[in-house]
């Protein structure tokens, strides 16, 4: 995160230092002889936005008594987020002021009602109608028009703002303030009169700026080195699915923020950014308890069970049973009185909860008792920051220990035109490891039997253990097998087991020591005595997953 010196975030620094953006720190200077050190400056209380996860990323909130553009293409969510903003200063109990060139009061108001929101006691100007815009061409001498109009516009503000006493102003759109201007100099001569101004008054101000459609910035960068901070909104339209917004913070003088692309989503009550998950910043203290799975012979597969913090990726096929498998380890948890969250990319809640019934797996009894947490989560309506931030609120609010995403394949494949998803994985597993929460991962794998069966993504990489479920054939059957593959924490067992599924859920059997190619799926049989576990007709739930 960019750092840059501010007098509210100064730390005790050599006379003469530099700080970030080249700034000399000359505020720790040693006293001269009879003369006493300076009190360092107190630190101005932050303007919140009133937006979730914005003050966040902000570090705090907004610098007071300072300009700061909010940029951004029709329908990022610009006015949204500016009516936010005085809102929130109307709960705190201060004065607020729009000032607009261009949209009416009833459209602002329309607006504001489709999120449920009251606008009375925020002043609302419409400079469009003021006298003193109207009568401009009366006054026309060799000055151009745009000369009058804009000056006329810079008084109506300044009046308003004087009879007012406004702590935050909203100018939308200031972009018509450029386009009176004209001239890029005169705009940023313009900028600089009203921050001097608002600063005089102890005003925060956010001048909102259109960008052309598909434009990370603008093309006219005049009025931004006079600006504290420039806020930027973006978004892009996939091939399937509902519109990516996202947030950067393009500059912010004086304070720690975070940088980078947030993910955002406007909902009814207004806009709401997830700031990106940085697992550094939430470490507990390690533990390295072993977790059981409530089936010794799977524990034993896995060299004695789990270890919490740790992630175990199922592998297999569809209908192999790795959700089982991971419901095993769920109810396990469940039983021992902890939280577990299930986030089901793949299949309903309600044929979740059949299937586990079906088992006699009674998770049901636990989602009544609110210590099992599902959650249904639609890929094509999720962005990766809002599946991240779901799991952390799930984590930290409801203190789920254990957390099951099933499936990878439904969370990567449902989101294509998203970019660095095994980044965004790797972060959340990264973030789950430091709060010692258990996570489970099933990975489909195409194919049934044979040796075409591949993965679609390769994340095997990302956990800190690995099984492997396959299908194979023998004495007229399909049965299943299970193999550890990797176990980060210590060591574990090499051999290829039988697996069946039938009430109350899975049952590991014998090493398949007299079958060769198990996990090709057509096998070999090299023994004279049939070792398995009952016959796919004599076992009862060889049917569910």
């Amino acid at each position: 995160m960019p750092a840059a010196a501010s007098a509210g975030h100064r730390r005790p620094r050599e006379a003469g230092t530099l700080l970030g953006d080249g700034i000399v720190n000359a505020t720790k200077s040693e006293p001269r002889d009879g003369q006493a050190e300076a009190e360092p400056e107190p630190e101005l209380a932050r303007v919140s936005t009133g937006i979730p996860g914005l003050d966040d990323i902000l570090g705090g909130g907004l610098l007071p008594y300072q300009l700061y553009i909010v940029e951004g293409d029709s329908g990022a969510g610009k006015t949204t987020l500016a009516l936010q903003f005085l809102l929130e200063g109307k709960r705190r109990g201060e004065t607020t002021l729009w000032c607009t060139l261009s949209e009416t009061e009833e459209q602002l108001r329309t607006t504001a009602r489709s999120h449920g929101w009251d606008l009375s006691g925020i002043e609302i100007c419409n400079l469009a109608k003021s006298d003193a815009s109207l009568r401009a061409d009366e006054r026309y001498t060799f000055f151009s028009p745009a000369d009058v109009e804009l000056d006329d516009v810079v008084r109506a503000v300044m009046a308003v703002a004087e009879r007012i006493g406004p702590a935050r102003v909203v100018f939308d759109p200031f972009s018509d303030i450029r386009l009176l201007a004209q001239d890029p100099l005169r705009y940023r001569r313009q900028v600089l009169s009203l921050r001097e101004f608002f600063a005089g008054r102890r005003c925060t101000v956010l001048l909102v700026q259109e960008l052309p459609r598909g434009a990370l910035n603008s093309d006219d960068n005049s009025a931004e080195g006079v600006v504290q901070g420039v806020i930027s909104l973006h978004q892009s339209v996939p091939a399937y699915g509902r519109k990516r917004r996202r947030l950067n913070v393009h500059k912010l003088r004086g304070v720690r923020f975070r940088d980078g692309y947030h993910d955002v989503s406007i909902e009814t009550g207004g806009l709401r950014v997830y700031p990106r998950l940085v697992a550094a910043e939430h470490f507990d203290e390690f533990t390295n308890e072993v977790i059981s799975s409530g089936v010794p012979e799977l524990d034993a597969l896995l060299g004695g069970g789990l270890n919490r913090g740790t992630s175990l990726l199922a592998m297999g096929p569809a209908g192999v049973g790795k959700s089982t498998l991971a419901s095993q380890f769920a109810l396990a948890a469940l039983r021992r009185g902890e939280r577990a969250a299930f986030f089901l990319f793949d299949e309903s809640t309600r044929a979740f909860l059949a299937r586990s019934d079906g088992l006699k797996m009674d998770i049901h009894r636990f989602v009544t008792e609110g210590r099992a947490i599902l959650r249904q989560v639609n890929p094509a309506e999720f962005t990766p920051g809002e599946f991240a931030d779901l799991v952390r609120s799930t984590v930290e609010d409801e203190s789920a220990t254990l957390v099951v995403i099933d499936s990878l394949s439904g969370y990567l494949n449902g989101m294509p035109d998203e970019r660095f998803l095994s980044m965004h994985l790797h972060e959340l597993l990264t973030y789950l490891s430091y709060r010692n929460t258990l996570t489970i991962l099933t990975a489909n794998e195409h194919g049934i039997v044979g040796e075409q069966i591949h993965g679609a993504i390769d994340v095997s990489y990302l956990a800190d253990a690995a099984v492997m479920l396959r299908y194979f054939e023998a004495f007229g059957g399909v049965r299943r097998a299970i193999s550890a593959v990797k176990r980060r924490m210590g060591p574990h067992e090499i051999l290829i087991r039988e697996m069946t599924i039938s009430p109350p859920g899975i049952k590991i059997g014998e090493p398949l020591e007299e079958f060769h190619g198990v996990l090709t799926g057509q096998p070999t049989y090299e023994g004279s005595s049939k070792r398995l576990g009952p016959s796919v007709a004599e076992a009862s739930g060889g049917g569910h997953e």
